[in-house]
């Protein structure tokens, strides 16, 4: 029975986890759950969990959650300094980092001291700061279980192989909803066109990031720590199809894939159950309904994202960190309709020129770093 912690119980990766828990009660046992603002989400999954905490990150919450909650023996919390607390806990064997962005950061650091296992789904953890994070799971004896269908995909492959060195991997990209799109099209696109995903059922931001191709951008970062990789080894293709989710080439040549239909709650039951695998009821794949799997290139003129991710990979130090605030920056600003779809790009170009490098970077140097960038995307956002 493992005990989990959910960061991020109300977002698109969370909701599916409780699913996978809901479904395997001899498996695992909700301890905690957290939440930034969705507090009626919040407050449901809690009545129905049962869990030991329950955080609001939003201070302001607090007295509508406990309100809600002071029927039953949930302890109710409110607070950055509660959310890094929670996964301190010793009830809690295993830590889901579900949140969206750099927020994730401080918590999954907090959880990895305390000698919690990861359930990793919090891409920007490890993009802002991968040499930090991997050295403190290192030096706290920590797993981190790669929860991307892309990363869980290499994970998978690399099952009985760990002994043997890869030669590359080769991460796949649906090319979102505008794969083919020429820059003057893509000059005009919608919040509305880019929030539809071919494939997946993704959260906002990440939707947007997918249709840019910056989520991808973003999964080559993350991929080069979690497998220790160079930047030489890591490879992008599209695959419209979605089907197999990534691919680790070995030295003597043969590959490995992993395949499957669309659907987040296979990586999340592997990453919560490894080294199990579960019996589950997921729809199964058939070859039948596919006749055709499809390759391409990635257009990294006009998807320009991918491209400046690679950039801050080869740059390391700061630099992704950059990248990822610049990014979130951009993105709520084109939900909210203040910038094209074109412009998210020039804004992370010019804040990866403007704001300060630096090749070694302490955790302190990242929060400045990410602070300074988010102005920059801002002021540039204004003018």
């Amino acid at each position: 029975m493992k005990r989990i912690a959910i960061l991020g119980s109300t977002g698109s990766i969370g909701t599916q986890a409780l699913e996978v828990i809901k479904a395997n009660p001899d498996s695992f046992e909700l301890e905690v759950l957290t939440a930034h603002s969705n507090a009626d989400l919040l407050v449901q999954q809690a009545l129905e969990f049962n869990p030991n905490t329950v955080v609001i990150a939003n201070e302001a919450l607090y007295d509508k959650v406990q309100g809600a909650l002071q029927h039953t023996d949930i302890k109710v919390y409110a607070g950055a300094n509660a959310l890094n607390a929670v996964v301190e806990m010793g009830t809690v064997d295993m830590v889901l980092t579900a949140m969206v962005g750099y927020a994730g950061l401080q918590p999954t650091i907090r959880a990895i001291k305390a000698g919690k296992h990861i359930a990793l789904a919090n891409k920007e953890t490890l993009v802002v700061a991968g040499q930090l994070i991997t050295d403190l799971a290192k030096e706290y004896g920590v797993n981190i279980y790669p929860v991307d269908s892309e990363h869980s995909a290499i994970f998978q492959c690399l099952a009985g192989e760990f002994h043997n060195p890869i030669e590359k991997i080769i991460l796949t990209a649906s090319g979102g909803p505008f794969r083919g799109r020429t820059a003057a099209e893509l000059a005009t696109v919608t919040k509305a066109q880019a929030l539809k995903h071919p494939n997946w059922d993704m959260g906002a931001k990440i939707t947007i990031d997918s249709a840019s191709l910056m989520n991808k951008g973003l999964e080559v970062i993350e991929a080069k720590w979690l497998f220790a990789l160079k930047n030489e080894q890591i490879e992008v293709v599209v695959h419209p199809q979605s089907i197999i989710h990534s691919l680790v080439q070995f030295e003597d040549g043969s590959m490995k894939a992993q395949m499957g239909l669309p659907d987040m709650k296979l990586p999340i039951q592997y990453a919560l159950a490894y080294p199990n695998r579960l019996k589950s009821d997921f729809p199964r794949f058939n070859f039948m309904d596919y006749p055709q799997l499809t390759f391409e290139q990635p257009d990294l003129e006009t998807f320009r994202n991918l491209q400046l991710a690679f950039t801050a990979m080869e740059q390391a130090g700061n630099m992704p960190c950059i990248l990822n605030a610049a990014n979130e920056v951009a993105v709520a600003a084109f939900l909210r309709d203040e910038v094209g779809f074109l412009q998210m790009s020039d804004i992370i170009e010019s804040c990866m020129a403007k704001v300060a490098y630096i090749a070694n970077p302490s955790f302190e140097d990242y929060v400045d770093t990410d602070r300074e960038a988010r102005e920059k995307a801002i002021e540039l956002i204004n003018n």
